[in-house]
This record gives structure tokens, sequence and C-alpha cells, in this order.
């Protein structure tokens, strides 16, 4: 049995800090803490019960980057690199009392606006097919639809959806509506409650979804919700798959009244063989809106950033869960 004396060494000794970026890659980092490098690998670095601050493994399969955390009797902060941390969640109970669950708002707002137009002008352009005829070695040209005098619908107006209508502005849209959980005034203009979506859905040309999976998100795109969209509409989801309705959404598709192009899907990863493989007017891309050039510079900079509020006691930014 430990002495007290013991046990008031292990109470003040220098917390450790678990990052899945090497510290020595990561400059600013503040003194005072020992950093170490886990990446979901098989071993771990240090004793799970020294960490104070545990940044997730980004990209890694979910149960592994929660294992140490049931061993992580002292943890005060968990830091998600994800806008998302709904695959995180079931972790809380893992947790020590008043623990912190952070997300990573901001971090991915750059790539995932891109990809998000990326998909949006492709899907209308048709590039896809473009590309398959490329690869058979044949000249299809076409008219194809443009985004300029287009009307574009953005459920969810967070720093990602603010993101996609910078990057909108220059391509001449005739409008943006933007829909939020709550009702609220930009210097764009007005941000919706999710209460008149509806109300939004049959004037839009293309629909963004850039919101987070909560319960009143789950299964939002459903037969409803598609059915008031106008025929030949676009809806693009770089949000979570389990914001759609799968089977609703391929309906629409084999009737060809809709058309749309998904980073994510449900269920996700999508096995081979799934009809929503070769649906018609769907271009898929497999949940690439984060991963980029763009992310490692910022991820280092939230962490740090993180850090140095968390070593100097101040409020963290990002908050979204405390545990029981």
């Amino acid at each position: 049995m430990a002495t007290a004396d013991q046990r008031t060494e292990a109470h003040t000794e220098t917390p450790d800090v678990w990052l899945p970026i090497p510290p020595d890659e990561i400059e600013g980092l503040p003194g005072g803490l020992r950093y170490v490098h886990w990446d979901a690998g098989p071993d771990y670095p240090a004793d799970p019960e020294r960490c104070a601050f545990y940044a997730v493994p980004y990209m890694k399969d979910t149960e592994v980057s929660l294992r140490p955390l049931s061993r992580m009797s002292r943890v005060r902060v968990v830091q998600a690199l994800t806008a998302g941390v709904d695959n995180l969640l079931p972790g809380l109970s893992r947790m020590p009392s008043g623990a912190r669950l952070c997300n990573a708002r901001g971090l991915h707002d750059a790539s995932t606006a891109e990809l998000a137009l990326t998909l949006i002008l492709a899907a209308l352009r048709g590039v896809p097919d473009f590309v398959r005829g490329q690869d058979a070695g044949e000249w299809r040209p076409d008219l194809r639809p443009a985004l300029a005098d287009k009307s574009v619908l953005i459920v969810g107006y967070g720093s990602i959806g603010s993101a996609i209508e910078d990057r909108l502005t220059p391509f001449e849209c005739a409008r943006v509506v933007r829909i939020a959980r709550t009702a609220r005034d930009t210097v764009r203009g007005p941000v919706h409650p999710l209460s008149d979506l509806s109300a939004h859905l049959p004037g839009a040309d293309v629909v963004v979804l850039a919101a987070p999976l909560t319960d009143a998100t789950r299964g939002l795109v459903g037969r409803d919700f598609l059915a008031r969209m106008k025929d030949g509409a676009l809806l693009v989801n770089i949000a979570r798959g389990g914001i759609v309705d799968t089977a609703a959404l391929l309906a629409e598709l084999q009737s060809g009244r809709l058309r749309a192009a998904l980073d994510v899907t449900d269920p996700e990863p999508l096995p081979a063989g799934h009809p929503l493989w070769h649906a018609p007017g769907v271009l898929i891309t497999p949940h690439v809106g984060g991963p980029s050039s763009a992310f490692l510079p910022r991820a280092k900079r939230l962490l740090r950033d993180q850090l140095t509020l968390f070593a100097a006691g101040e409020p963290l930014r990002n908050v979204v869960a405390t545990a029981d």
C-alpha cells in the first residue's frame, strides 16, 4: 500500500499530456507539462493514470482511441481533432467527474469548405461523367448547370457553414439561405432557425448539410425533407451520414428527381455492393472533408492554444460536454 508521502507525490507530479502529433513538432507548447506521443499504437507511451490532457488520435478507430480512457483516472481534458464528437460521447462514462470534452471547432473549416465547393461544382458541371469519358477515351461535350444564379441553402451555419459561404461568394449565386439551430443575425444577413427549414427547402437549387449529428438532426433528411426539395436539386452532405435517411435518398436518386454529392454516408464506410455506389446522379467521396494539407498546421495551433490555456488554469475553448 502506498504511503501518505507517496500519494502526495503522485498527486503533485508533473501531469502528462498525450498528443497524436510528436511534441517536438509543435512549436510554443507551454512548460510545466510532460508531453508524450501516442497515435493509437498497440503500446501506451506512459501510464494512462498520469494523463491530465488527452488529445484523441485523428482518423483512428473510435474504440481504439477511447480504450485508454478507462485507465485515465485523472484526465481533465479530452480534446478531439474533429468538429463533430458524436463518436466520442460514449467515452464520457469512462471519464472522471468534471473532465471536459472539447471539439475542434475551426480546425477543419478551410478543408471541409473547399471540399463542399468541389462537390457542388463537380456535381453540377458533370465532372464524374467527363472522367468516365476520359477513361473510355471518348469526347463527350455537354451543356451542364452552372453554380451562378443558383439558390443555395446551408443547413448548419456554424464555422464550417460560414466558411462555405465565404467560398460561394465569388460564384454569383442568386442567394444563400442560412439555417441553424436558433435564429440570429450576421453581417451577411439572417440565420433562420431549424424550425423554418421546411419553408426554405422548395426554393433551393443546392442544399448543403453542415450540421452536427445530434438527436435533433439524426434522420433529419428523410422522405418529407427530400419531397420538399425542388426537382433536379442537388443535396450535398459534408456533415455526418446519419443526418440522411439513406433509403429515402436512394428512392429519390433512383427516380432521377434529385442528385447528391456525399462525403459521408450511412452506413460508413459504405460497403462494397451497396446500391448507393451506383445510384444515378450521385457523387461519393470517402469522408475526406477534413484530411488535407490544411489539417496539420491548424491541428498544431489548436493543440498549442488549448494547452496554453490549460497550463495557465484558464477556461478552455470549445467545451461541448462535461463528465458527471
